[in-house]
């Protein structure tokens, strides 16, 4: 698979291009603690996806039949036909290469899954993610950073999976590492594979029947402080984890457990033991400006 997002002049031939994104990718791999050139960022070259790296980023994923999946940078279009074929899923791939492009789908008909997948040509950056349950990209890393906002914006439990190259501080939820001896970019003949899930988006202030909850969240991980009206201590802190839209915290020193489910502006308490917890099935509504109607009223 290949991704593409160009900025270079039009008059610039794609093969000149491609040979110049493909420099800074070598420079990028063979020097990864180096800084790499801007261009590097404007487009990314095609590199081949091995067969046995396709299928594991879709294992991966954890991709059903029925979900649809896109492709930034498709290529040769083997994900989204692999997908298709193998997976019973729907795709489409987004390419800036015309050849490409045409070459993907006479493979899509050839493997007679042209009715589930479609190749557009057309920038990445330009493309409406909100169909896919799966994304999967292998970009450089400066691009990874651009779109990293848009990825975060999917909605919860959204899978990510990215080939060699990461997101920066939002760590993966796994990553695989395979052997891949003949591959032709980079020293190491392995390639790595990431996976991300979406986090529900709980920062902030939420108001429940005998408390609230403050939660601070940094991409999959939180911390919730529960606290009562009337009582000038916090009754207990719990830090755990976002997968999709499930929160949980385990806190070994005290011995609790704090599991919550993330709705539009609702989290619901679907498991609470220990001391410091919220009751079992509370709901907790989000705070508006005015806050919770159990704070305090403000200073005039």
């Amino acid at each position: 698979m290949s991704p593409s997002a160009p900025t270079l002049p039009a008059a610039a031939p794609s093969r000149a291009r491609r040979a110049l994104a493909a420099s800074c990718l070598l420079a990028a791999l063979a020097l990864p603690g180096l800084p790499r050139p801007a261009a590097a960022a404007e487009e990314v070259p095609f590199i081949t996806t091995p067969d046995h790296v396709t299928l594991a980023m879709l294992e991966l994923a954890g991709l059903r039949a029925g979900e649809h999946l896109i492709d930034l940078g498709s290529g040769d279009g083997r994900i989204v036909i692999t997908a298709a074929r193998r997976f019973g899923a729907s795709g489409l791939g987004v390419e800036l290469d015309p050849a490409l492009v045409q070459r993907s789908r006479a493979a899509a008909q050839a493997a007679g899954v042209q009715a589930r997948t479609e190749f557009r040509e057309q920038d990445l950056f330009a493309t409406d993610l909100a169909r896919a349950q799966v994304i999967t990209m292998y970009l450089l890393p400066a691009v990874n950073l651009q779109l990293r906002p848009r990825l975060l914006a999917l909605a919860p439990g959204t899978r990510i999976v990215s080939h060699d190259w990461d997101l920066g501080d939002w760590a993966p939820e796994r990553t695989l590492t395979l052997d891949v001896p003949d591959k032709a970019i980079g020293l190491e003949k392995r390639s790595r594979v990431h996976l991300w899930v979406v986090p529900a988006r709980v920062d902030g202030r939420w108001c429940g029947p005998a408390g609230t909850l403050t939660v601070t969240q940094r991409f999959q991980a939180f911390s919730a402080t529960y606290e009562a009206a009337g009582l000038p201590a916090p009754l207990g802190v719990h830090d755990g984890r976002i997968l999709g839209t499930r929160l949980s915290a385990v806190q070994p020193a005290t011995g609790s457990t704090l599991e919550l489910e993330a709705g539009r502006d609702t989290l619901t308490v679907r498991r609470a033991l220990g001391g410091g917890t919220p009751a079992t099935g509370a709901v907790f509504q989000r705070a508006g400006p005015q806050g919770c109607p159990a704070d305090p009223p403000a200073r005039p």
